[in-house]
């Protein structure tokens, strides 16, 4: 059974840009691979609250889908081990 999630992401631009926007594709090529994309909103870089990684800037995107409730848990396993994620965040609307 399909239920409605909402991801924040936020990745890291100390390799630029570049290498940020390339995170955002990876992720939302699995999203859209195991669930239904309702809607992408792409921050882009902003100030964060507090440093993370003695970083202070992150790229941020929020991605509004449906999938299963197991694809969350991946969606997590995955982002805990891929270099350039800073945080994330998903909530079941």
């Amino acid at each position: 059974m399909a239920n409605s999630y909402e991801s924040i992401l936020v990745f890291s631009v100390a390799n630029g840009e570049e290498a940020a926007k390339s995170l955002v594709e990876k992720f939302t090529a699995l999203i859209e691979a195991n669930g239904t994309i309702e809607k992408i909103d792409d921050w882009g870089v902003r100030k964060l609250a507090y440093l993370i990684n003695d970083e202070a800037d992150g790229y941020y995107i929020v991605v509004t889908y449906s999938a299963d409730t197991d694809f969350v848990a991946e969606l997590e396993r995955v982002a805990k081990i891929t270099d350039g994620v800073l945080r994330t965040l998903t909530v079941k609307k």
